[in-house]
């Protein structure tokens, strides 16, 4: 098991002075970059809804992240319910929008933790957390008087505050972000996220900044670094080659990228003209063209399109 780095932080007493913090922060939230404004310990909400209770969907063993997140034990992954995003094809819809889950205090949210642990998987998968930080922190010191070990995963939407992200540093062992789009306006449209592309590579810098590139043990399972989600869209929405070309450019070509093909018209999509439809093999074939054309050496491509249809353009 890796030593996670929240440890040395804890020890020295500025994992729970990164807490306390972080808990002012939702006196006047702007803990992602909606910036809201309000005061969740008051019991107002933005666009999150939510308080300064976590809202948890789901903790259990989750085996199908990539390789080096899963590994041959699972990830420990704990679903939060509602999102600082307003995904228009969100296929968590029930979650992000929903606000399916419990409503745990950071004891109840200390002691998922814990129960992962106990369940031998590999890290901690914190998926949509970004609106939960606070909360989080202030498990994480609960956690780690009782045991915790466990690395963190940050599996995140890729849209955060620098502030926010600053209270994470020496925190997080491995970022799990999306980079969505290429261009702000199709961000917004489909995502309700203004400036997407410019929080986007602002935080995907920072991340890099404080983690590097993946790192994997022996086992090949993930013990320090960042991982870059991207999903390829129909009708390029997401504007998968500037995406790479950034990437490469930006944070270097060994950076790994986890291209992913499943896209479907899940909850408001299937009335949306351009995304009511699946993704094409033409289309995944396109954003795997980028990856060789901008020489990337790690990362991972899914296979579902690449077995149903190498033939059809449609």
């Amino acid at each position: 098991m890796s030593y996670p780095s929240y440890l040395k932080l804890y020890e020295t007493g500025e994992l729970a002075e990164r807490a306390a913090a972080a808990w002012e922060v939702l006196r006047h939230c702007t803990i992602c970059p909606q910036n809201c404004g309000c005061d969740r310990t008051a019991g107002k909400t933005g666009v999150c809804h939510s308080g300064t209770e976590a809202i948890v969907a789901s903790w259990n063993i989750h085996r199908r992240e990539e390789p080096p997140i899963s590994g041959t034990r699972g990830a420990g992954t704990i679903f939060f319910g509602y999102c600082q995003a307003r995904c228009t094809y969100c296929q968590n819809f029930s979650l992000s929008q929903g606000g399916l889950g419990h409503r745990v205090g950071p004891e109840r949210l200390a002691d998922m933790m814990l129960y992962l642990q106990k369940k031998r998987c590999h890290n901690l998968d914190l998926v949509t957390p970004t609106h939960f930080v606070p909360q989080l922190l202030a498990a994480l010191v609960i956690a780690c008087e009782k045991g915790l070990r466990l690395p963190l995963v940050y599996n995140c939407a890729g849209y955060e505050n620098l502030e926010t992200l600053k209270l994470l540093d020496g925190v997080v062992d491995i970022y799990l972000p999306d980079a969505k789009y290429a261009d702000n306006k199709n961000a917004l449209r489909t995502s309700k996220m203004p400036r997407y592309v410019d929080h986007n590579q602002a935080s995907l810098r920072e991340m890099y900044r404080q983690v590097g590139p993946l790192e994997v043990d022996d086992e090949g399972i993930a013990r320090r670094g960042i991982l870059i989600r991207h999903l390829v869209m129909p009708e390029d929405i997401s504007g998968t080659r500037e995406v790479l070309r950034w990437i490469a450019e930006e944070l270097g070509p060994d950076t790994p990228v986890s291209l992913m093909d499943q896209y479907f018209p899940a909850w408001k999509a299937v009335n949306d003209p351009v995304l009511n439809r699946r993704l094409s093999w033409a289309e995944y074939k396109t954003a795997l063209d980028a990856l060789d054309e901008f020489n990337f050496t790690a990362g991972f491509v899914q296979e579902d399109l690449i077995e149903v249809d190498t033939t059809s353009d449609t």
